[in-house]
């Protein structure tokens, strides 16, 4: 178990960090593809929707058939946030996070968010967390892979419209150090040292004193050059971590394998 000392902030990874890649691209995607048809039917004159049209270049928004065809990355965010809104599902984290991140917290240490999604979908998925239905398990390259994510998306997925907003989710975005938010936009590329060194200043972090948790390789390598602590999570569903990524890297499979000794 990693035992660090001085860490006073720790920045995160989500997708196959904290919570299941599963999620995101057989739950999350799909839902997205899907509904947007009828979003672009529905809302092409919604005030709500029309700064994500806007910020398409023109050749792709003049109709909702020409915005179609180009649409994937600009706007999941909104249409995930239909799918939270509606109860159609909630973000499941791995059953180690929560505990944890609260306890840092308790502790005095910062929390930020480092993505590739949006950060509005970060919020999204940070707003609508399941209650009691977390992923499970763990592994290297998914050898954890007994539990069955599959069916948690199944119960998260059949439950009543709207009822998960007071009984099966949280908002856990008060646990993240107020502008501790950082998607490709306004920090950069996640493969390149300079990012991290941008996120660090804007929050008044110490590189040194700052750790950042990722289950992707380069992205390890770049906070690392950066001067950050880097840990990689292999979780369930990751890719397979190779042997000299192995010997050349702290590894661990659960935030539980991360001691923070914090004075």
């Amino acid at each position: 178990m990693p035992k660090l000392e001085g860490i006073q902030n720790v920045l995160l990874d989500i997708e196959g960090t904290i919570c299941p890649i599963s999620f995101v691209k057989e739950t999350l995607f799909p839902y997205a593809l899907h509904a947007l048809p009828v979003v672009l039917a529905t809302q092409w004159t919604s005030p709500t929707f029309i700064p994500y049209r806007q910020a398409f270049p023109l050749s792709h928004r003049t109709s909702p058939s020409a915005l179609q065809s180009h649409v994937e990355d600009l706007t999941h965010g909104f249409l995930w946030k239909e799918g939270f809104a509606n109860g159609e599902f909630a973000t499941p984290l791995f059953p180690d996070v929560v505990p944890r991140l609260r306890e840092w917290r308790r502790g005095g240490v910062g929390l930020g968010v480092y993505s590739s999604g949006s950060v509005f979908a970060q919020k999204l998925l940070f707003r609508h967390v399941s209650v009691g239905g977390a992923a499970r398990g763990g592994g290297k390259g998914g050898a954890g892979q007994a539990v069955d994510e599959h069916e948690h998306r199944e119960k998260v997925l059949e439950a009543p419209a709207g009822t998960h907003q007071s009984a099966e989710t949280e908002d856990l975005r008060d646990l993240m150090t107020d502008g501790g938010w950082f998607d490709t936009t306004n920090a950069g590329l996640k493969t390149e040292a300079s990012s991290y060194g941008k996120i660090v200043e804007t929050l008044g972090w110490q590189p040194a004193r700052t750790l950042f948790l990722t289950d992707n390789v380069r992205e390890y390598d770049a906070a690392a050059s950066a001067g950050l602590r880097v840990i990689l999570l292999d979780r369930p569903g990751n890719a397979p971590v190779s042997a000299e990524d192995l010997a050349r890297m702290e590894v661990v499979q659960s935030l539980h394998d991360i001691e923070l000794v914090i004075k």
